[in-house]
């Protein structure tokens, strides 16, 4: 099944960023250049800008892809948990270890939010704002913390024999144990 956000684009788009996102997957963000992933695809640089106007748009799709799979993660985690906030970080996290550089493009630059597809930060962010009822600030937080223990976790800056899920479950209980 094509992603909302794929199927906005050409058949040759979509079959770039699917390429891209192999790329950036195996090689990191910083590997991802149109030079690259031309030679990936076996064409000339120059072609890729026939499909999508610059790397920025390359980004905002792969970005909106990882935005639509967040927001089916996240969605069945709740549904099939009667704790949704702990069910929730629980899916952010296994997101950020199974697609580490996915994860570092949506998250460790500037949001290109107008480059996006219609309504997939929404969607995403929309599991966990219904879980706290609403209150935007207390989602900000939850996500605050899921992030910074996601990307510590992933830049491997915890102490050897840390017990991470340990860490998890005392943050998570923390939001759970606020008013």
């Amino acid at each position: 099944m094509v992603s909302y956000a794929l199927s906005r684009l050409t058949p040759r788009a979509r079959e770039i960023v699917q390429t891209a996102r192999q790329l950036l997957e195996r090689d990191g963000p910083d590997a991802l250049s149109m030079r690259r992933l031309a030679a990936q695809l076996g064409i000339r640089a120059s072609s890729i800008y026939e499909h999508l106007r610059d790397k920025q748009e390359l980004e905002a799709a792969l970005i909106s892809v990882g935005f639509e799979e967040q927001a089916e993660l996240f969605a069945q985690a709740v549904r099939r948990s009667d704790a949704p906030i702990a069910a929730l970080a629980a899916a952010y996290r296994d997101f950020a270890r199974r697609q580490p550089n996915l994860y570092r493009l949506m998250t460790e630059r500037p949001l290109r939010r107008d480059l996006l597809a219609s309504g997939v930060e929404e969607a995403a962010a929309m599991p966990l704002l219904d879980a706290v009822g609403g209150d935007r600030d207390r989602a900000r937080a939850i996500w605050a913390f899921a992030h910074g223990m996601a990307i510590l976790e992933l830049n491997q800056r915890f102490p050897p024999g840390a017990d991470l899920d340990a860490a998890w479950r005392e943050g998570i209980e923390a939001f759970h144990g606020a008013s």
